[in-house]
């Protein structure tokens, strides 16, 4: 609402801004002489001055070109009252320069902290106000002031101090706070209204037998009586309702001094300043308490906000929130649980183990080991199978944080599970294409290496035979044998090199020997062919390896070994291929020109592409290291399946 207010006045039109000048300027002039009649002595003790509490209230809603208009007419005002009653000249022109160092520190100082109307809603807004307003700019004007009155100077700078102090707990709080709150205030119910009308009632009675009845009626317990009100209006109705309520104390409370009424009569500067004093400590505490009860009340209201934003997100998204009780072991669950579990509520509360026996039995473990995990400082994120009460199985991913008590044991712990099935079945069909493109490739190529090796290859090798035989016909001119001879070098190449090409699209090897084997054999004729020297080191290897995962690493292999032959430029590498009884690993090393990698992987280049969609299918993992003329080194791991899941995949 505040910003709302300044936002609007910062669009100021003419006759806007011609009814705001007009008003600070009546009520410059008006103030001061309706403060006159609470004014014992207008030229030397004052209790409480409003002229710069409402100026600066007033600065606060309008944009800083106005600023000088206003100021300027506020201090006409001032000055034909100070000339009125008969404050001399020289005075006039202190009050004015302190008036103005002091209304300067409280709107640029507000201004700063606030940007626009101050809202009393919370301690740091209370302490920002007090700093500026309060404290700051009535200490450092009342050095000024205090020499436009007469008598002793520290005795002046009390009166002028505490007078401004005052105007600005009192007088302030309650302009600013119906400025910002009074539009919502007006809009609240019959019932409210009628409960503010009944406290302000009684407490304007009350406030009249205490503060402004004779001294003989007067007992020190009605002052205390005041307490309750009080603090009903701090705790019910907020910052306007107790800078309200202090604003009526303070009006009676100096009208009976002023008066020779009340507990403060006798109109002397001791009494001004014990009845100061007593504002000022008695609304504080009281200003402060509702600062705290509404930044409570408004801290509820954002966690509310953010429970049922989170909630809805949570039924948008089916995923569910949940905190666990590690000492008790239960927990609470909520969000759309109907979705995810089937559970027919949005929130449950239960024992863990009513979450664990929904989690499909090859994946409690998983969690158990994340749970270990986390709590050693990482994060809880794992990935899991549920088992739906009709059979259907749902995929969760977990995000989750422990929580310690004081004594670093492990407390709680908070997360979220997203249901994640939508994803992992698209992934599962993009994986099943990619099997199938690749299956398909495969068959492909070795039915164009059988091709190859059985049909080109042979035919090649009978018309090296024939061109071999028409070379030794006798009469045959000795140019024509010497070209007869090129070209069944020629055919013998062609052929070695198609022979070489079949074994590389189809090695029978692979099908029908051991993994080891079928490498040794490719490096061997891979370096025949390319002039290079290949060192290939095997151990510990299984005695049988699924098909699909032999085919994989030996296709890495290869498009590795070619990568090296193209862009590496060394004729050196190294090829080391062990396992053990859970995982296949294969390195490929060359100490050539290397590359940037991330650069390789933006451009998706030197068969990258490939090598990781194969050993995604076998829910392997590839890692490249590389940089420029340091070499190239290719990581492949393999997991094997366990026996359960051979047999599956054997049928």
């Amino acid at each position: 609402m505040a910003n709302s207010v300044r936002s609007r006045m910062g669009h100021l039109d003419s006759r806007s801004a011609l009814i705001v000048v007009f008003t600070v300027a009546i009520l410059s002039y008006l103030a001061p002489r309706m403060e006159g009649a609470l004014i014992s002595d207008p030229q030397t003790v004052w209790p409480l001055w409003p002229g710069c509490a409402i100026l600066v209230s007033a600065l606060l809603l309008v944009p800083l070109r106005i600023w000088p208009i206003l100021i300027a007419v506020a201090f006409t005002g001032f000055v034909l009252y100070d000339l009125e009653v008969g404050v001399a000249v020289r005075s006039i022109a202190w009050f004015m320069l302190a008036d103005t160092v002091q209304v300067l520190i409280a709107a640029l100082g507000l201004r700063y902290f606030f940007n626009g109307v101050p809202r009393f809603n919370s301690p740091k807004a209370l302490a920002e106000y007090a700093f500026v307003a309060v404290i700051l700019a009535p200490f450092t004007a009342a050095f000024l002031s205090a020499r436009g009155i007469q008598g002793d100077y520290w005795n002046a700078w009390k009166i002028t101090f505490f007078s401004e102090v005052l105007a600005f707990v009192t007088l302030a709080p309650a302009i600013l706070s119906w400025i910002s709150e009074g539009p919502s205030w007006v809009r609240r119910s019959r019932a409210y209204h009628l409960a503010a009308i009944a406290l302000f009632a009684g407490l304007v009675l009350l406030s009249y037998f205490a503060l402004m009845a004779s001294e003989q009626t007067i007992s020190p317990a009605l002052l205390y009586s005041l307490v309750p009100f009080l603090l009903c209006s701090a705790l019910f109705f907020g910052s306007m309702g107790i800078s309200t309520s202090v604003l009526v104390v303070a009006f009676l409370s100096i009208w009976g001094a002023v008066h020779g009424r009340g507990p403060f009569n006798g109109g002397d500067p001791h009494s001004i300043r014990s009845l100061q004093l007593f504002l000022i400590f008695a609304a504080t505490p009281f200003m402060v308490l509702a600062a705290l009860v509404e930044d409570r009340r408004l801290a509820s209201k954002e966690l509310a906000l953010a429970k049922d934003r989170l909630l809805l997100a949570m039924e948008a998204g089916t995923s569910i929130g949940w905190d666990l009780d590690i000492s008790s072991g239960r927990g609470f669950w909520f969000g759309n649980l109907h979705a995810v579990f089937g559970i027919p509520s949005d929130t449950h509360v239960g024992e863990a183990k009513d979450f664990i026996r929904y989690v499909h039995p090859d994946d409690r473990q998983r969690i158990s080991d994340a749970l270990a995990d986390a709590r050693l400082g990482n994060l809880y994120a794992p990935e899991f199978r549920i088992v739906r009460p009709d059979g259907t199985i749902r995929w969760l991913v977990s995000r989750g944080e422990f929580y310690c008590a004081e004594d670093d044991n492990t407390e709680r712990i908070l997360g979220v599970s997203l249901d994640i099935t939508e994803r992992k079945l698209a992934q599962e069909a993009v994986s099943d294409m990619s099997r199938k493109l690749i299956t398909s490739q495969e068959q492909e190529r070795s039915r164009i290496g059988r091709e190859l090796h059985d049909d080109i290859v042979q035919r090649l090798a009978l018309l090296a035979i024939e061109l071999d035989n028409l070379q030794q016909e006798p009469g045959l001119l000795t140019e024509a044998a010497g070209r007869l001879g090129g070209l069944q070098k020629q055919i013998s190449e062609i052929a070695t090199d198609v022979q070489s090409l079949s074994h590389e699209l189809h090695s029978s090897k692979l099908e029908y020997l051991s993994l080891p084997v079928a490498m040794r054999s490719f490096c061997e004729e891979f370096a025949e062919h390319h002039k290079m020297e290949i060192v290939f080191h095997s151990q510990d290897l299984p005695s049988s390896v699924p098909s699909e995962i032999s085919l994989c690493v030996f296709r890495i292999l290869q498009e590795a070994l070619q990568n090296s032959a193209k862009h590496s430029g060394t004729k050196y590498v190294e090829v080391r291929l062990f396992g053990t009884s859970t995982e296949i690993d294969c390195t490929v090393r060359d100490f050539g020109a290397g590359f940037e990698v991330e650069a390789a992987k933006q451009s998706r280049g030197l068969g990258l592409i490939s090598m990781q969609e194969r050993i995604r299918l076998v829910k392997g993992q590839l890692s490249i290291q590389s940089q420029p003329s340091r070499g190239t080194t290719i990581y492949a791991q393999v997991p094997l399946p366990s026996e359960n899941e051979s047999l599956r995949i054997a049928g």
